[in-house]
């Protein structure tokens, strides 16, 4: 089953990147957000958010992915800098660190959007589950 995908990141090239990865996986991508803005913008348009820590607006993706997950969303973060979150976004999957390689942007999506269908699914290796996060 397809979802949309929001693609929450501020650096163009990384985006596009996980673009091109949402749309061979048969998704759609919801929209880019550079920062919180757009984010909430384009947030009533998504099923699967993928959401870097470090945006265009400071270190605002933590609140992003909070705000995306108190309203249903399926959240997975992706940050150079993990150890930048804890595990208490209730509804947040977890953290992926950057950089990604494409086997691992690959398994991230698919495990979200297993995750988002009621599926059980196994998260990538280097993906940190949160303990409070979807089940």
């Amino acid at each position: 089953m397809p979802f949309k995908i929001l693609v929450v990141e501020d650096q163009l090239l990384i985006a596009l990147h996980i673009e091109d990865a949402v749309i061979a996986l048969g998704h759609e991508v919801a929209g880019i957000a550079a920062n919180r803005a757009d984010a909430m913008r384009l947030a009533d348009c998504c099923d699967i958010a993928l959401v870097d820590v470090q945006l265009q607006d400071g270190p605002t993706g933590p609140a992003i992915g909070r705000r995306l997950a108190e309203t249903g969303k399926t959240v997975v973060f992706m940050t150079a800098n993990p150890e930048a979150l804890d595990d208490d976004i209730p509804g947040a999957l977890g953290v992926i660190s950057k950089p990604l390689f494409d086997l691992e942007l690959i398994g991230s999506i698919q495990y979200a959007a297993a995750v988002h269908a009621g599926q059980d699914a196994l998260a990538p290796e280097r993906m940190r589950r949160f303990s409070r996060g979807a089940p």
